[in-house]
This record gives C-alpha cells, sequence and structure tokens, in this order.
C-alpha cells in the first residue's frame, strides 16, 4: 500500500489545474496512443469531457475554439490529432499581448468624463439647424449633472457653456441655444425626491426648458 501512494513532488505540473490531475493524465495517454484514429477519438471524447465542466458554454463556437486549444496546451503542445481549429503554437502562447490604448483624459476638466467628450467631438460637426441644437443642448445638460456630481455646492450655466466650447474648440457656438440649461434639481435626483442644494445655485429655466430672451 505504501509503494502505491503518489506524492506531488513526484507528479507531473499540472499545467491547467482547473481541470484537475485524472484529466491531464487522460491527455497524457492520448498522446501515446500510436493509432491515428484512435488518438482523435479518445481527443473528442476528452473535448466532451472538457466542456461538461461548462455546459452552459460547451456548444458555443468560440468556447468549442478554447477548449481545443486547452487541450494542446495540457499535452504541451506534443498531442497530434485532427482538430477543427488551427493548433496554436508554443510560441503564440509566449507572445505579449498588445499594449491597450487607454482612452485620453482631459486633466483639466476630466470630472465630465471620456463620453462626453467623444459626444462633443460627434456634435461639433453637425451642420447647423435644430438637430444640432438639441444634441448641444443635451450634451451640455449632461455635463452640468456631471459637473454636479464633482460639487454640488453650486453651478454656473456660463461655466459650463463656456467649458462646452472650449472642449470642442470653439466650433461648437451656445449663443445658438435657445433654452436654457435644466435645473439642477431636475438633473440629480435620488430616489424620485428632489436634492436640496445650497442658495447659490443659479437657477435658470422651469421645467423642460424657457426661451431665452
Amino acid at each position: 500500500m505504501t509503494n502505491a501512494l503518489e506524492y506531488n513532488s513526484e507528479r507531473s505540473k499540472l499545467i491547467i489545474p482547473e481541470y484537475g490531475r485524472h484529466l491531464q493524465k487522460m491527455v497524457e495517454h492520448t498522446v501515446s496512443i500510436e493509432d491515428d484514429e484512435e488518438r482523435n477519438k479518445v481527443a473528442k471524447s476528452i473535448i466532451a469531457v472538457m466542456g461538461n465542466m461548462n455546459p452552459h458554454l460547451r456548444d458555443v463556437p468560440d468556447f468549442q475554439h478554447k477548449l481545443w486549444d486547452q487541450l494542446f496546451i495540457i499535452s504541451d503542445f506534443k498531442l497530434e490529432v485532427e482538430s477543427p481549429f488551427p493548433k496554436p503554437t508554443r510560441e503564440m502562447l509566449a507572445e505579449r499581448p498588445e499594449m491597450l490604448q487607454y482612452p485620453e483624459n482631459n486633466p483639466k476638466y476630466r470630472f465630465y468624463g471620456n463620453n462626453i467628450k467623444r459626444m462633443i467631438d460627434a456634435a461639433k460637426d453637425y451642420e447647423e439647424g435644430d438637430l444640432k441644437e438639441a444634441l448641444v443642448l443635451t450634451i451640455a445638460n449632461h455635463m452640468k449633472k456631471s459637473y454636479l456630481n464633482w460639487n454640488r455646492d453650486s453651478v454656473d450655466d456660463e461655466v459650463i457653456l463656456k467649458h462646452l466650447t472650449e472642449l470642442s474648440n470653439g466650433k461648437i457656438n451656445p449663443k445658438n441655444i435657445d433654452e436654457d440649461l435644466s435645473q439642477a434639481s431636475e438633473l440629480i435626483r435620488s430616489g424620485g425626491s428632489k436634492k436640496k442644494y445650497s442658495k447659490n445655485t443659479k437657477k435658470t429655466g422651469r421645467k423642460g426648458g424657457r426661451k431665452r430672451h
């Protein structure tokens, strides 16, 4: 009985631990099978076992590709079988991923976020008209809401419009907007109740906005 014991120090390293020791031994046995037809048959059976560990994903094409890649990795790339997908190589696995391109942040007005800047970049090339005016007004209200999340004590619409012009590199003229921005209490709500703001909060316009004079 003592001679039958296996110690971890004597075992081969688990290449993908989540599949366990038994599946790795199955793969190692498959590598040693000399008959091509039998080796392919056993490999497909192992893929089925691996898929059963994630039954909700086993029939998804991309997941099947992942399973076959993992099978070759577990075999230390020694397995020779007919795969429905290109066989990965050790060099491909060792390749470093490309560096992610992080979105540019405007350090001066980062509280507006990158999505606001993308919206401004899209709006500034629109033809002048009602559509552009409505889009610019929506963007300005989003900017005001973001500003309030950063500083709830006060907000000045003129500051918001100035920032809008600056972020558009002067291509958006807020003076073309006929309506005032929404009130602060309309932009920031919590549980359906209006937030209370300081008396310094500038109130501009009724619900739905009003025409400038």
